[in-house]
């Protein structure tokens, strides 16, 4: 069989060290990059949802969505390209940005560009804050996106080359739970600022993406850059006093001298770009487009960034889509926290298995219910408390599932197996992969709801099914393997191992001497 099997045992490298404040500090500082995406994810559907905010941009659509006939079809009440254009302008902002991204990182460190995201995002705010026209959102909208494509660039990265392997599944876990923080911060902004009188409120939500830009901004001045940085630019004394820092040991000398080691083999690659087409770079490749593709075709940005939409579309007022909105956001936080305490016990395989089974359940629920209530016309009276609360339970579920395994694996997955030379160059494909499929689910989102329907869930939970059995068969399990080995892993992998051969892990390995003597 092709897969399926844990071919990775732990009985690798043992870099001395231990989890230390430094580690942990610097860590948390870098992930709350993460802020500014998951704000933007939280803040987009909450004002999209807001009726001033609609009758200001968008008057078709709040004409629409206001209309007391009661044979207008809920399924399509939001479904305009230039409303969702709004939305999803900032994920092809991202997508190229992210490509810039990759050779700032790699030339001027993971640092810098943290802070570059910083900076756009911040313009971007200022820009949405004060918007007049439709014109200005969406140039807003890019700046946003160029500093999402920089942020998202460089901090998965940053993460797991700073974190000690045995602690890199949790470490790397924060970004996401940063992210799902700016999405409850956005949602609970959206609903306070509803409640202004004057219908104003959605100016703050929009302007208020100033402050995570500042807190990356200035965390990230805060920051060094990590070893595997620091040595790539041939700062290796540097490199070396960091390491004794965040590992709280003086006895760093085995993985400096692999760390070197994996510079110099950077060192032999002039073009990451066109070495990802070599052979022994096929199943990182691979990851680097699988995992964001099916990661987005989970279904979760519909409920992340059009849940306040999605309930209103299914009969919720204004404000209860907002609060309902709320609670998906504050199971989406609490549920990752628990994927960075099990991330590192049980696996990465476990909880993406795991979670694909959870919200394959929940979707068909979801769309059962759907189905029940609204039928192929769309047109239904209000929902009772009991069956609307039951419509947000089982989103939950689906949040929950999401959260502890696709959610912060998507992320963690891919910046930890990618290898050094090309590292900057894969981090850039998953980024971009991940923005246009979010673009993608983005803009045909109202339209898939007006045309499918309930099936819509129906596509989303097919990939589910799709992707659960990509993980089994072809992701072997990373857990407790240290950065620099990664190779091992696919060498050992039934299916990959053909790609990655005997021959190009002995190479690397006979580079170890040489290098560590530098």
């Amino acid at each position: 069989m092709a897969g399926g099997i844990m071919v990775v045992s732990e009985k690798g490298k043992n870099y001395p060290g231990k989890f230390t404040w430094k580690v942990f500090y610097t860590c948390f500082i870098a992930a709350s990059g993460g802020l500014i995406f998951g704000y933007d994810l939280g803040i987009s559907g909450g004002v999209t949802s807001m009726d001033s905010f609609l009758s200001k941009f968008f008057p078709a659509v709040y004409e629409k969505e206001t209309s007391t006939d009661p044979s207008n079809n809920q399924y399509c009440k939001f479904d305009s390209q230039i409303l969702t254009l709004f939305t999803s302008s900032l994920y092809l902002a991202a997508l190229v940005s992210s490509l810039v991204a990759a050779t700032v990182s790699r030339k001027c460190g993971r640092r810098i560009t943290m802070l570059m995201g910083g900076i756009l995002f911040l313009a971007g705010a200022l820009l949405n804050g004060f918007a007049q026209t439709v014109s200005m959102l969406i140039a807003g909208r890019l700046l946003l996106g160029f500093g999402i494509g920089c942020a998202n660039q460089s901090v998965p990265i940053y993460l797991s080359e700073m974190a000690p392997y045995k602690y890199r599944g949790s470490l790397n876990n924060l970004f996401q739970l940063m992210i799902t923080i700016g999405i409850l911060i956005a949602n609970v902004l959206n609903y306070a600022f509803s409640l202004i009188p004057g219908g104003w409120g959605w100016r703050l939500s929009l302007g208020g993406a100033m402050v995570p830009a500042m807190i990356i901004i200035f965390g990230s001045m805060t920051l060094t850059d990590t070893p595997s940085s620091l040595i790539e630019r041939d700062r290796h004394d540097e490199a070396k006093e960091l390491l004794k820092k965040v590992r709280g040991v003086d006895d760093v000398d085995t993985e400096l001298a692999d760390l070197v080691a994996a510079r110099d083999a950077s060192k032999q690659v002039k073009n990451q770009w066109s070495a990802l087409l070599k052979r022994k770079y096929r199943p990182q490749l691979a990851m680097a487009i699988a995992i964001p593709f099916f990661q987005q075709l989970t279904g979760i940005n519909v409920i992340t960034f059009y849940a306040p939409v999605l309930f209103k579309t299914l009969g919720f007022g204004n404000s209860a889509s907002l609060i309902s909105a709320m609670i998906t956001g504050t199971v989406n936080c609490l549920s990752t926290v628990v994927s960075i305490f099990l991330v590192d016990k049980f696996g990465r395989r476990v909880l993406f298995l795991e979670g694909g089974t959870q919200m394959f359940i929940s979707q068909v629920v979801v769309t059962a219910m759907i189905a029940y209530k609204f039928g192929l016309d769309g047109v239904a009276g209000e929902l009772s408390k009991e069956y609307a609360g039951a419509v947000v339970l089982f989103i939950c579920i689906y949040t929950a599932g999401f959260a502890w395994s696709w959610g912060p694996l998507g992320w963690l997955v891919p910046s930890e197996i990618f290898s050094l030379e090309v590292r900057s160059a894969l981090q850039s494909v998953n980024v971009s992969v991940n923005m246009i499929f979010t673009f993608v689910v983005a803009q045909v989102f109202t339209a898939m709801l007006c045309h499918m329907k309930f099936g819509m869930f129906i596509f989303f939970a097919f990939f589910v099914v799709v992707m659960s059995i990509f993980i089994y068969k072809f992701l072997p399990e990373t857990k407790g393997v240290p950065i620099e080995e990664m190779t091992l892993v696919w060498q050992k992998h039934p299916y990959w191992g053909k790609y990655v051969t005997q021959d190009q892990t002995q190479t690397q390995a006979t580079e170890t001497p040489h290098a560590s003597s530098d």
